[in-house]
């Protein structure tokens, strides 16, 4: 009888051990990336999450991607400057707080901004 040959895996991890562990990582971040896509589809395809009434708790980025428009427009519109609005996190609220106003009178500027941005 013949000896058995070892399995490919274990062929692999013997004779290309860094190739193996680079592979396994690559599928591992592709994974990743994929699940967050599917995450992300299902949700923003949710009639629910577009064109929310805007409330303090939103961040500049989750309102441009509920009103399906460039973030840049709605950058524009904020009374900070784009790095202030770019921060991770920044909420409605701390950005009218940060420019010394309403959340009021920030949501009515960016009411405008959207407005103006659906006539173009």
């Amino acid at each position: 009888m013949s000896a058995a040959r070892p399995s490919a895996l274990r062929y692999l991890w013997r004779h290309n051990r860094p190739a193996l562990i680079g592979f396994g990582l690559a599928l591992m971040i592709a994974g990743f990336f994929a699940v967050r896509l599917t995450v992300f589809t299902i949700y923003w395809s949710d009639p629910a999450h577009r064109d929310q009434v805007i409330e303090g708790w939103m961040t500049p980025r989750y309102i441009a991607r509920s009103y399906d428009m460039e973030p840049d427009l709605l950058r524009a519109a904020l009374p900070v400057s784009a790095d202030d609005a770019l921060r991770p996190g920044a909420t409605l609220s701390q950005i009218a707080a940060d420019a010394d106003m309403t959340l009021g009178e920030l949501v009515a500027q960016i009411d405008a901004a959207i407005t103006q941005a659906r006539l173009e």
